[in-house]
């Protein structure tokens, strides 16, 4: 696709800096040195722009000691810090694993900023500040879930500006996993196969999507997993875009495949339902006249893709 890099988190040409992440703890101590401060995954933003603080500010107090170098800006080294230890003076804790965390925080030293769910704001980013986001909660993610060493099972240790593990014990290292998912664009004529899972906002589908297995192909698991979910047969299968997506750590392969038939059979233990929705009526959806469809969330590749193949911007 023409388009595939305005995507979003894709597209900002952010230079990572892969080079100087030896020497992270180094680019430190420089004077424009900057960092992205995340609570629980969630970025601190002042309005629609991503916060960026120096390195002697004094909410840094709060901040865990190991940084992640997440590339250079003009010259000038930014990290991202976890303030995940810090707490909130008033904190609900039963909006935090809600659907869609609606809750801010606000640290005291930081008073015009709040920490937000990437999902709410991700859409009124700069594709720079979406790529930082993504990148600092994915790698962030990760480290969370990925203390231990998986060959000796001691604590391992961050290193290489955080993109990567090492083990004293055995002399393991690891690095920070993505896992592969497929998300299909499946037409058959006019319509567009669409699904939903238990739990998701009532009215609210999106296209398919499953993860890709060892010695799969792309195109392999495309055909599997519509015709696991669905009972769709899929034939030709092409390649439009990708997108990082950091819920937890994915990268999204958006593919278009051509239905073989019509007839669904759902898999219960796989989604709650999916049926076909012509052009039209995604055109309503997407307007917000459709009296029970809701689109796919604006930002995520599924809405994307919906919106080129409804404005015929697949090419």
């Amino acid at each position: 696709m023409k388009i595939a890099e305005t995507v979003t988190f894709g597209g900002s040409a952010l230079n990572r800096a892969a080079e100087l992440r030896a020497q992270a703890d180094d680019l430190k101590s420089q004077a424009d040195a900057q960092v992205i401060p995340l609570w629980r995954g969630k970025p601190m933003v002042a309005g629609d722009t991503l916060v960026r603080l120096p390195m002697d500010h004094a909410a840094m107090a709060d901040a865990a000691t190991d940084l992640i170098l997440l590339g250079r800006e003009g010259g000038a080294p930014v990290f991202a810090a976890d303030f995940s230890a810090w707490t909130p003076a008033e904190l609900d804790a039963e909006t935090l694993n809600s659907f869609l965390d609606p809750s801010e925080q606000h640290h005291p030293a930081v008073p015009d900023a709040a920490f937000a769910e990437l999902r709410a704001i991700m859409t009124r980013l700069s594709p720079r500040d979406a790529e930082l986001a993504a990148t600092a909660k994915a790698v962030m993610e990760w480290h969370r879930s990925h203390r231990f060493c998986a060959r000796c099972g001691v604590e391992s240790a961050m290193a290489m500006g955080g993109w990567q593990r090492n083990c004293a014990a055995c002399g393991g290292h690891h690095f920070p996993r993505t896992d592969p998912v497929v998300i299909m664009l499946i037409t058959h004529g006019n319509a567009v196969l669409v699904g939903r899972s238990p739990g998701w906002p009532e009215g609210m589908y999106s296209l398919l999507a499953g993860f890709v297995e060892p010695g799969e192909t792309i195109e392999a698991a495309v055909r599997r997993e519509v015709f696991e979910e669905a009972g769709v047969r899929v034939g030709a299968v092409s390649y439009l875009a990708s997108q990082p997506w950091p819920f937890p750590a994915s990268l999204m392969f958006g593919c278009a495949g051509e239905a073989l038939n019509k007839d669904l059979t759902i898999d219960p233990e796989e989604i709650e339902d999916a049926m076909w929705i012509t052009r039209e009526e995604m055109a309503e959806a997407f307007a917000g006249n459709h009296p029970k469809l809701l689109p796919a969330r604006k930002g995520a590749i599924a809405h994307f893709l919906l919106e080129a193949w409804l404005s015929d911007r697949l090419d």
